[in-house]
């Protein structure tokens, strides 16, 4: 969904004229015919939030300066352009001392507008962007810090803020990359615990022999290597909130000391004589099906019923396309201040393509897509060449759509029948399973062929078989998403091998 600009005049000719050129700009809007009308508007909480606003200074009623007063008293941080027929320097002062971030004169022509509210946006975002991290990193993110216009998300984000204010345990899941840590950072910064440390821990990324220590601590001289004494995490986070991610990463033997500090609210040192209380909150995540983990006997049932308490499920990008654009701006206006780019926006063609991605990765693989493309564009506007990703994206999108040969179910030669189970995910079926193929092991020549040609094939079939999902193709060929996605890059840069 493109930007919503509110527009403010009690003149309908100007009104008119001026929707006009904001809509041929590519942005959605808004019509108010009075001030008190926009401040009605822009203080709405049951509709669409307002990216910028185009107002009008002289206006029966409520004029311009009283609704810029307005704004400003109610703490709202939405730029506005204001207009009026009198360009006097002294309504030029005033109305940027009210809070004004541009002004412009009757009657505008269609650019000076295209350029204003270009920069009013990007302004809008890149202080939005600053905030967001301070806050991050004062450990006071909120939800107001979340970039999102879905009505999915809307959801989602009420049933978190209702988990803010109490000490339920909470289990975020979704695919990587959808933003679980900002939900959860968001709870915590919302809570009670706010002014307490928020202590995150990726229990994938921690070697299985150093789970314990890390978590719980050690003492000196517990094992090989001890040489000074660790507190660990749950007692680094006391009073405050340990946010475990990846929690179905961790080994059984850590998942039974876990349980026992959840129930007990005290810890055991690795070495340790006594346990040590804590007061933590805990909310965890993960990309995996956790309950699909307990039935195989990888995670502890009766942990799961613990963590479990409060499952919160973040959509993948593509369920909510809406939020890309948004998120675009910000993304643009962040890397544009760190790279030192004068960057001004991304073009209508580039933004709609943008927006049909699938986006596998989610909001990390577009935050890197706009990252790239920031640094790599040569002009003042980032257009469709800039973002080449878009290309892999959308044939990939479109193998999955379509059945060619490489993606037909593979029919295992006789010699290798005993390879079927693990090849083939026959517990799993697609809605409606395409027609039978081969998997060819020789050549042309009769030589066996390379381990990367089938391994690629197989790939391919596994992502026709499952419906793009990469979530499940990564699980049924029991490798990570990050080697599949990586696997997918080598074959699409890699030369056309003959077989």
């Amino acid at each position: 969904m493109a930007a919503t600009i509110l527009i403010a005049d009690d003149d309908a000719i100007q009104r008119r004229l001026v929707e006009n050129m904001v809509q041929r700009s590519g942005y959605e809007t808004v019509v108010v015919d009075s001030g008190d009308a926009a401040i009605a508007r822009l203080t709405a909480t049951d509709e669409q939030p307002i990216d910028a606003v185009v107002l009008d200074l002289v206006m029966p009623g409520l004029d311009g300066m009283g609704v810029l007063s307005k704004i400003r008293e109610a703490g709202l941080t939405i730029p506005v352009i204001v207009q009026t027929a009198h360009g006097g320097i002294d309504n030029v002062i005033s109305a940027m001392r009210a809070g004004a971030h541009d002004f412009v004169v009757k009657p505008v022509g269609v650019e000076r507008l295209q350029v204003s509210l270009r920069n009013a946006l990007h302004a809008s975002a890149l202080k939005g962007e600053l905030q967001r991290i301070r806050h991050s990193r004062e450990g006071k993110l909120t939800f107001a810090d979340i970039i999102t216009r879905s009505e999915t998300m809307g959801n989602v984000l009420r049933t978190a803020q209702k988990a803010a204010a109490s000490s339920i345990p909470v289990l975020i899941e979704g695919e990587s990359g959808v933003g679980k840590e900002l939900i959860a950072r968001a709870i915590h910064g919302t809570g009670e615990r706010s002014s307490k440390p928020f202590v995150a821990v990726n229990c994938g990324a921690i070697p299985d022999n150093l789970v314990e220590s890390i978590l719980f601590g050690h003492e000196k001289g517990a094992f090989t290597g001890a040489t000074e004494r660790h507190t660990g995490k749950f007692v680094e986070a006391s009073g405050g909130t340990l946010f475990l991610d990846e929690v179905s990463e961790l080994p059984l033997s850590a998942q039974v000391k876990l349980l026992r500090a959840l129930q007990e609210g005290a810890v055991e040192t690795v070495g340790g004589r006594k346990p040590v209380k804590v007061d933590v909150r805990i909310i965890s995540a993960t990309n995996r099906n956790l309950l699909e983990h307990v039935k195989n006997g990888q995670f502890r049932e009766d942990l799961f019923y613990r963590l479990h308490v409060l499952p919160i499920t973040i959509p993948p990008l593509r369920a909510r396309r809406e939020d890309i654009p948004h998120l675009v701006r910000h993304f643009l206006a962040r890397f544009c201040a760190e790279e030192n780019r004068t960057i001004t926006g991304v073009s209508g063609e580039a933004m709609a393509r943008l927006g049909q991605l699938d986006w596998p990765g989610n909001i990390r693989q577009l935050e890197n897509a706009v990252y790239r493309a920031v640094v790599m564009g040569e002009n003042d506007q980032l257009g469709l060449a800039d973002f080449p990703q878009t290309n892999s994206l959308q044939t990939l999108a479109q193998s999955s759509a379509h059945e060619d040969h490489a993606e037909q179910p593979l029919m295992i030669e006789p010699a290798f029948h005993s390879m079927a189970p693990e090849m083939i995910a026959s517990d799993l079926p697609p809605a409606s399973p395409p027609s039978a193929g081969t998997l060819t092991m020789l050549t042309d020549t009769g030589e066996v062929r390379p381990l990367e040609d089938m391994e690629g094939e197989i790939i391919r079939f596994a992502i026709a078989h499952y419906r793009g999902q990469m979530s499940e193709v990564a699980r049924r060929l029991k490798i990570g998403r990050s080697t599949l996605y990586r696997k997918l890059d080598d074959a699409a840069n890699a030369p056309e091998k003959a077989r």
